[in-house]
């Protein structure tokens, strides 16, 4: 199977809300990275009583444009996909705002534990005073005036991560696991690509009509797209068993050898997805280490 074919074709209409779906409305958050692609989607969801998905960072002029998009309506609940200091911190003001209760999957944690020497290089982009009012676990339903949202946990780009999906609607909030831009970042200790992989398969199951992510426009053929990219996924599993085979053993070596037409600004994110990678495989018994596995181990195969 073919690599999924990205979207790169994105219009972010920066401080307007924009009709995405019947009774759903996007606002872009002009916070563009390399991460972030042109910045963080807000989802508003109902008509005269609705919820928030993702209110999205600190920002003065992504608050201003939510709120006048608000105006007149009431605000019931706020959804938080993940932890992300792109996705939730705006939460509370929007609360102090509205009196709407934040729901996610709960505050955020690593993937797995620190281990000894360890530093978690994406602690600067965590939110770590996100606690939602509620928790919801998988399979929830929290209902409110003509619409429905149903959490389907998607652990994987963190640990907290979760997608909603839109009762009746076959549409789902993917968050930051999907999107049709560029794959999601999975960065231990944070993340985990064992667990994005099990959430992959979840959304493979689930059949929904679109995708409505974190970042960037929707994925409008779920059906061949997550497939594809669980082949992606796959396929670059396989390049680094083939550069461990042709006899590279650190990281660093298979990087500059996977990603060599990609900008090597980019080879840090580039090492930590490697990192994913080789957590699964020693867990699956396809390679070894001696000791704890990190970006300066060495590796081979059994």
């Amino acid at each position: 199977m073919e690599s999924p074919a990205f979207d790169l074709a994105f219009e972010p209409a920066y401080g307007r809300a924009v009709p995405v779906a019947p009774g759903v409305e996007r606002i872009t958050a002009e916070n563009p990275g390399p991460f972030t692609f042109y910045g963080t989607n807000s989802y508003i969801v109902g008509a005269a009583s609705v919820a928030v998905i993702d209110p999205g960072p600190e920002d003065e002029a992504h608050f201003q444009a939510l709120m006048a998009a608000l105006r007149g309506r009431e605000v019931t609940h706020i959804f938080v996909s993940h932890t992300h200091r792109d996705h939730s911190p705006l939460s509370r003001r929007l609360q102090a705002a509205t009196g709407a209760v934040t729901v996610g999957q709960g505050p955020h944690r690593p993937a797995r534990p620190l281990r000894a020497g360890e530093i978690n290089p994406f602690s600067e982009s965590s939110d770590l005073d996100f606690v939602p009012d509620l928790t919801i676990g998988d399979g929830e339903t929290i209902a409110g005036d003509g619409w429905a949202l149903t959490s389907v946990l998607t652990p994987g780009h963190t640990a907290n991560h979760a997608a909603f999906a839109l009762e009746g609607r076959d549409i789902l909030f993917s968050g930051d696991h999907v999107m049709a831009w560029s794959t999601s970042i999975v960065a231990p200790p944070d993340g985990s690509m064992a667990d994005y992989m099990a959430s992959l398969e979840r959304l493979i199951a689930r059949e929904d009509g679109l995708l409505l992510p974190g970042h960037g426009g929707p994925v409008t053929a779920p059906a061949s797209f997550l497939p594809a990219l669980k082949a992606h996924r796959l396929k670059r599993e396989q390049a680094i068993l083939t550069r461990i085979r042709a006899g590279d053993r650190e990281i660093a070596e298979m990087v500059k050898a996977i990603y060599s037409d990609t900008d090597p600004k980019l080879y840090g994110a580039a090492a930590l997805s490697v990192l994913a990678h080789i957590e699964d495989l020693l867990e699956r018994g396809e390679i070894a280490t001696d000791g704890p596995p990190s970006l300066a181990a060495t590796y081979r195969l059994l």
